[in-house]
Formats: structure tokens, C-alpha cells, sequence
């Protein structure tokens, strides 16, 4: 069955080939020109990608230069052009939490250890880079000692996050509710168990917003204006302006 998440990301052909073009750019610069990244973290069922995708509008304006939204989908089909499996990133830490907990250690487990680990080292390489805006993944952690890098979270209660699932996806709010339930437990688990930290721990973020209260068009303008401004006063080449 199709993954109902899968109907609000754009293909990832298109997605892959600008992943592709910026390695190109970065390949051929003569001189490294540090650009900044962003992370966006969110709770199950908050408008991450839909927010990624704006703000991804507004830094092209501010830089005149692409920038690319890596989400789960993105991330691991530009691993797995680079060699690592198909199967050890699906569903990547459920298993190798389930392993853990048994106490085996067996060959798939340590398929699963090596894919998030190719996986992070990959994150961070993005992030290095910069034009690049990271959903989830623990990227706010990850690249948290990273200069370059802006760290934000979207939050909302889960009444607001079912209703947003229903009218997103078109599902009861039975259907809803069991969906919203169980990606939230495994994006929580996931975080906890990969990077042994609590991804609602604030201290990771620079600035955290409620979708229940702000939409994708405010969240966005403000999280554009913050590293507009606080990349003006970095130490980093001025790469922004106002659009």
C-alpha cells in the first residue's frame, strides 16, 4: 500500500537532481564559501515540509542561489545512490531498537547500526555544505556544534495534529487518530534511541513555534528573518540580503 505521507512531498527524481547539481557546485568551487543550513524538527502531524518548502522560497530570494528541502525520503535515496542498502534504511532504528532490547546482535542489527551511521555522517556533509534545509532525522542534534547551522521546532497539540491529518489526508478521525499516534511514538523513539537525547529538549533549537496558533506563511517569514539577521552578524560571508 502507498504511504499516505508520500502524497504531500514532491517527487524524488526532480529532488535528487538538485541534491546532485549542488555536490556538482560544491565539487567545483575553487574557493569553499560557507553557506548556511537549517533543521527543522516537528512533531508528528505539525506542517514540517510544507514549511521547509516556503522557507526554501525566501532563502533563494535572500541568496540568489538554489537551496534543496532533504527529508527522510530524499536523504535515503541519495544513500542509497552512494551504496548503502534499501532495506537497512527502511523503517531504520524500529529495528535495530527492537534488536537492542532483546539483547541480539545479529547481522541485521548491524546492517541497521551501519545505515544510521552512514546516515549521519551523511547529515552532517549536508549541512557542512550549506543551501540545505534538513527535516528531522535528528539533524538539530547532529549538526548542533555546527556554526553554520539554524536549528527550529514545530509544535502543536495533538487535537490540532489529528484534525490537520484528517483534512491533510482525508481520513476519519479513527484512522487519524491510531496514524497520528504511531508515527509520533516511532519519531520519538527513533531520536531517543539513535541519539540517546530527548528531541523535545529545547536547548537544541534557536526558536520553536506552535502551528496551532502560526501557518506555514508566518513560520516560515520568521525563520527566514531570523537567519537573515543573525547571519548578517556572524562571523560567516555575507550570503543574504533582502529580497
Amino acid at each position: 500500500m502507498t504511504n499516505p505521507l508520500s502524497r504531500l512531498s514532491p517527487p524524488i527524481p526532480q529532488r535528487l537532481q538538485a541534491w546532485e547539481d549542488i555536490q556538482q557546485r560544491l565539487r567545483e568551487e575553487r574557493e569553499v564559501k560557507i553557506r548556511p543550513t537549517v533543521t527543522l524538527s516537528r512533531v508528528f502531524g505539525c506542517e514540517g515540509f510544507p514549511v521547509a518548502e516556503r522557507l526554501k522560497e525566501l532563502l533563494e530570494l535572500q541568496t540568489d542561489e538554489s537551496w534543496v528541502v532533504y527529508d527522510k525520503a530524499l536523504l535515503e535515496a541519495a544513500l542509497t545512490t552512494e551504496g548503502t542498502s534499501e532495506k537497512a534504511l527502511k523503517n531504520l532504528g524500529i529495528m535495530a531498537s527492537s534488536f537492542e532490547r532483546l539483547g541480539l546482535a545479529t547481522a541485521e542489527f548491524y546492517e541497521h547500526v551501519r545505515a544510521f551511521d552512514a546516515l549521519s555522517r551523511h547529515i552532517v556533509h549536508i549541512a557542512h555544505g550549506g543551501n540545505a534545509i534538513i527535516v528531522g532525522r535528528g539533524g538539530s542534534v547532529l549538526c548542533n556544534a555546527l556554526t553554520n547551522c539554524f536549528h527550529f521546532r514545530i509544535e502543536a497539540s495533538l487535537e490540532w495534529r489529528i484534525n490537520a491529518v484528517m483534512r491533510r489526508l482525508g481520513m476519519p478521525r479513527h484512522e487519524a487518530e491510531t496514524f497520528v499516534a504511531y508515527n509520533s511514538k516511532n519519531r520519538v523513539d527513533f531520536i531517543r534511541n539513535q541519539l540517546k537525547i530527548d528531541p523535545q529538549d529545547l536547548s537544541y533549537y534557536d526558536a520553536t513555534f506552535n502551528n496551532a496558533r502560526h501557518g506555514v506563511l508566518e513560520m516560515a517569514a520568521a525563520m527566514a528573518a531570523y537567519i537573515q539577521e543573525s547571519w548578517a552578524s556572524s562571523p560567516h560571508a555575507h550570503t543574504l540580503h533582502a529580497p
